[in-house]
């Protein structure tokens, strides 16, 4: 007769991930994390550049919406309002910031060198993305806090992923006049845009700005004729 008293007491290891918790199989002997929570951490950590990519032009749509000089409180073209949590994720201390953090981790268990940061987020985040994929298998077999890993890119990814999502649907907003010239005067359609794309059309002469440079072109051209209007009425 065989004693399972052993099997019962035994505590069958379960993956570290927080929000899993599953028990290995068998074949997962000597993993901290399971095998589906590595596939969707490393599924999860090669969108990360595309995702950054988006969330960084909107960024500088923002930047390239403000007045230009300042502007007065009268000012007819306001700027996209601007999304903090964006800017927080494109800034010091977003996605770039929190990829590094996990990686320093690493290679301070792994007795690798601690790589100096590379240049801007922009730059940095594809390197760090390469790295991290790359060792993802090992924080998953032998890094004792792989879990709270998982969690930070589960949470990163969802946050940048929750904009990009929402932006796709976006309100529109006023911004300004059309400043296009029209036969000896200007168009003066007013205008709208939104956080998801810098590409403006005005519906009444068809003039267009479909790029970031054409973007600031036109804020230029309305702060002149904002100018030109206030001179005349002096």
């Amino acid at each position: 007769m065989h004693d399972h008293s052993s099997l019962d007491d035994y505590d069958w290891p379960t993956c570290v991930a927080p929000r899993c918790g599953r028990q290995l199989w068998v074949a997962e002997a000597g993993r901290l994390a399971c095998r589906p929570c590595e596939d969707k951490t490393l599924a999860r950590i090669r969108e990360l550049p595309a995702l950054f990519k988006r969330l960084d032009t909107t960024a500088a749509l923002m930047r390239g919406a403000r007045r230009m000089g300042g502007g007065t409180s009268g000012s007819k073209t306001p700027p996209v309002p601007p999304r903090l949590e964006v800017l927080a994720l494109v800034g010091p201390g977003g996605v770039a910031a929190r990829l590094s953090a996990i990686e320093d981790s690493w290679r301070a268990v792994l007795g690798w060198t601690v790589a100096s940061w590379r240049g801007s987020p922009a730059q940095a985040v594809p390197q760090l993305v390469r790295f991290l994929a790359d060792n993802l298998l090992w924080a998953c077999s032998s890094y004792e806090e792989v879990g709270q890993d998982i969690d930070e890119i589960t949470k990163l990814h969802g946050e940048c992923a929750a904009i990009v999502a929402d932006e796709r649907k976006p309100g529109r907003v006023q911004i300004g006049a059309c400043p296009a010239p029209v036969e000896d005067a200007r168009c003066g359609q007013a205008l709208t845009a939104s956080a998801a794309s810098h590409r403006v059309r005005c519906g009444t002469c068809g003039a267009r700005w479909e790029t970031l440079g054409e973007w600031r072109e036109l804020r230029a051209a309305q702060e002149q004729v904002i100018a030109e209007a206030a001179g005349v009425a002096a």
